[in-house]
């Protein structure tokens, strides 16, 4: 037996038990331990691996228990003779499959042909990264979600997480929604009016799917968020990009849309919140033109310099509005979870579409955000991002004003991000490629428009992941990337 198989790692969050039968696991599937053949001796593998020579036996003992190990009188534990039976053998990895399959001519739509704003896997790594889209795992309760996990796996609620609900969500965590979520933006709604949705991805999916055909004119912000671009493209051949100004989008320049989305609480990418004025408008011509509004409430819990306007789907008052909410900037955004409200007639024809994709999201999942959002956690959570948040914003607005005058759009709400413009002819990408070789992430904004090889001067920093005390350094390094960049232009051009 080669003992370089086993190691562990004593910096990660799972249990050396656990971790144990995770490595003995992977070596049986993988074919590094055969079946039928002896694996270390409890003692053996306690000494090789520095701990308790018990933990080795809870770990093998729970092993032979599922059918992994089996144990062997006065000769120990052995590979379970049949533990590969239902495991197909592998092919032969050298020859790919599909390898003479046109997939091109196969595909229906094509996904990946898609473009999407790519960043480092390793972010985390970098010590200045004005990435977007995350939040700061160090405010998360991690105590307290424990404890509602805890709560939601006992067998007071075991139905929560082990019945299949088909279509239908958890009712506990629909009635939070309603009373602590909804009630912040100003909307009252029924049961019957809410369906929960992994994330707001794929809340917007279902809504494309569901009401865009072919040639269906849906008007989109412009700048705004790209993969709702990649998902209406999926569906229609009639997509009609809107300017904003410094009140949200031009109702103006709607035209005769059928259907137009908006994220009026921090506009994605530039932050505007839609003046309520603005907001009358749009609910008066969608009213006119018998339109749909999507609602994307894109940051509405970063909303911590000043009351913001409440949400649209407040102001409807004929079912327009199709609101959809997120909790990935409070509730971290590998959580996905996100909610619809809409008519009750529209939020029955969602449920089925959802059930034949996925059923619901997890029943385990929802049980612990209901628990969570019930005992207040969520509300206190909120509080201290608040907290946490404006500070930041502050520094980054200070720096980016000594730093870049005159390039960055100022939230008024606040948000996790600066939108920023560079001077004409500026390439942002080639800013992000040159700042991340001294260790700074950004992200180019060009995609997030209609016609993105005309606006490469863009970019946003969002500051949600960095902490405030390197803020001002990595913005300043920023500039003198810029300036570099800017010199090498004049040199070149003298």
């Amino acid at each position: 037996m080669r003992y370089s198989l086993f190691h562990l790692d004593r910096g990660e969050a799972t249990t050396l038990q656990a971790q144990i039968r995770e490595m003995l696991v992977s070596a049986m599937l993988s074919g590094q331990l055969a079946a039928d053949t002896p694996i270390p001796s409890t003692r053996a593998m306690a000494r090789r691996l520095n701990v308790s020579r018990n933990t080795v036996m809870a770990a093998y003992q729970a092993l032979a228990t599922d059918g992994y190990l089996e144990a062997r009188e006065r000769s120990g534990f052995y590979v379970s003779p049949g533990m590969r039976d239902g495991i197909a053998a592998s092919s032969d990895a050298s020859t790919p499959q599909g390898a003479g399959i046109n997939w091109r001519a196969r595909l229906a739509i094509a996904p990946a042909s898609s473009a999407v704003i790519v960043r480092p896997a390793n972010w985390h790594d970098y010590p200045y990264p004005f990435i977007y889209g995350q939040a700061d795992a160090a405010q998360f309760p991690i105590t307290e979600w424990r404890d509602c996990v805890r709560q939601a796996m006992s067998r007071k609620w075991m139905d929560a997480w082990t019945d299949d609900r088909y279509a239908a969500d958890d009712p506990i965590l629909i009635e939070q929604i309603r009373r602590r979520v909804l009630t912040r933006r100003g909307i009252l709604a029924s049961p019957d009016e809410i369906i929960v949705t992994l994330g707001a991805q794929n809340a917007l999916f279902l809504l494309g799917q569901l009401l865009v055909r072919a040639q269906t004119k849906v008007a989109i912000e412009d700048p705004g968020y790209p993969d709702m671009r990649n998902i209406l493209n999926l569906f229609s051949q009639n997509l009609l990009p809107v300017p904003l100004d410094n009140e949200g989008i031009r109702v103006d320049r709607l035209d005769k849309a059928e259907l137009v989305y908006v994220t009026p609480s921090h506009q994605s990418p530039t932050s505007v919140t839609m003046s309520m004025e603005r907001r009358r408008q749009l609910l008066e011509w969608a009213q006119a033109n018998n339109a749909l509004i999507v609602e994307d409430d894109y940051e509405y819990e970063t909303n911590y310099r000043g009351e913001a306007a409440p949400a649209l789907k407040s102001l409807d008052s004929d079912g327009r509005v199709l609101h959809v909410g997120s909790l990935s900037k409070s509730l971290m955004p590998g959580l996905r979870l996100g909610f619809i409200v809409a008519p009750a007639e529209l939020v029955t024809e969602l449920r089925e579409l959802r059930r034949l994709m996925l059923r619901h999201p997890p029943g385990n999942n929802q049980r612990v955000v209901a628990i969570f959002l019930a005992q207040g956690h969520h509300d206190a959570l909120v509080k201290r991002l608040h907290r946490s948040y404006l500070p930041r914003w502050q520094a980054m607005k200070a720096a980016l004003d000594r730093h870049f005058p005159g390039w960055a759009r100022t939230p008024s709400f606040g948000g996790t991000s600066f939108w920023v413009e560079g001077p004409q002819g500026f390439d942002a990408h080639e800013l992000a490629a040159r700042a991340l070789e001294v260790g700074i992430v950004i992200e180019p904004g060009d995609l997030c428009f209609a016609e993105p090889q005309e606006h490469r001067n863009y970019f946003r920093l969002g500051f949600s992941t960095i902490p405030l005390e390197r803020i001002e350094p990595g913005i300043e390094r920023l500039a003198e990337v810029a300036a570099g960049m800017e010199r090498k232009e004049a040199a070149s051009s003298a």
